[in-house]
């Protein structure tokens, strides 16, 4: 494969090299199940896709071309005036995991993605994950700082037929443990069903003024030890 008609050359080596974003192009960062989403909906208008040992996908864009963007679990890599961000970009010839490989081949027919397409796919992928997105700015349940992309975690039920929802952070929204795992039906660590388990310990939760106290339970004696 050439990339004669690439404005930047890929990294010859056999290792990923970090190459700085805002030179060549612009990075769209997208969780694992939104940006698996989101792949799915552009199918053939899709460009070259970089996904890492996570399962996080990365598009190509134009330098610029996203600065506006606001979209839970979603990022734009670009450079800024103060400080250089990096991309981790595989060889060509890497097309396979589980490293960072090119999850869409880049070639001179497939390198940028039309970044209004992109946003569409993504905006569709979050929705379709989180919701709708909330009015305003809402506090996160973990470390109680106002967030710009609330992701719910948790709903309560009222007797009104309105719900509490329980809202976090993009960096603590993993955290939050499921309804089965809180009622000790799935592993609190890997979230399978449990058919035999072991106590991890407690979480205390807040809903309003009132404290939840819940105990922890894990699947197999590798994980309570592991949690030691």
């Amino acid at each position: 494969m050439t990339t004669r008609t690439l404005p930047w050359k890929p990294p010859p080596a056999v290792d990923v090299e970090a190459l700085p974003v805002g030179r060549w192009w612009d990075a769209v960062r997208a969780a694992p199940m939104v940006g698996e989403r989101a792949l799915k909906t552009l199918g053939d208008q899709t460009g070259a896709v970089i996904q890492d040992m996570y399962g996080t996908l990365y598009w190509l864009i134009a330098v610029g071309s996203a600065t506006s963007w606001h979209l839970r679990q979603v990022r734009v890599l670009t450079e800024l005036a103060d400080e250089s961000t990096y991309l981790g970009v595989p060889p060509v010839s890497s097309t396979t995991g589980p490293k960072s490989h090119w999850r869409v081949p880049l070639g001179p027919d497939r390198y940028l993605t039309h970044p209004g397409k992109l946003r569409e796919a993504l905006a569709e992928a979050d929705r379709a994950e989180y919701g709708p997105m909330p009015e305003g700015r809402q506090l996160c349940y973990r470390c109680q700082l106002p967030t710009d992309e609330p992701i719910p975690v948790d709903a309560e039920a009222r007797g009104n037929g309105v719900g509490k929802i329980t809202y976090a952070c993009p960096t603590h929204a993993p955290l939050y443990p499921t309804g089965e795992q809180l009622h000790g039906w799935r592993c609190t660590l890997c979230g399978t069903l449990l058919t035999g388990d072991r106590p991890l310990g407690t979480v205390t939760l807040s809903q309003g003024p009132t404290l939840t106290t819940y105990p922890l339970w894990a699947c197999d004696q590798e994980h309570a030890e592991g949690t030691g």
